[in-house]
């Protein structure tokens, strides 16, 4: 289970800060992306990321 956690955890996490940094323009990646330069999509990466760290924090407790 703890496994589990780390796992969903870490690939929230990087999701989350994936979707911050096109959100806020400063990842083009990819090109075609929806999510380029659109600030809500910051926020919702800021949620994301936050609930990865908590899923982290869980798996070492």
């Amino acid at each position: 289970m703890r496994q589990l956690l780390l796992t969903v955890g870490l690939l929230a996490l990087a999701m989350g800060l994936l979707w911050i940094g096109q959100g806020t323009g400063m990842i083009h990646w990819p090109q075609s992306s929806f999510m380029i330069n659109e600030i809500k999509w910051a926020g919702y990466g800021a949620v994301v990321a936050a609930l990865g760290l908590i899923l982290i924090w869980q798996s070492k407790r």
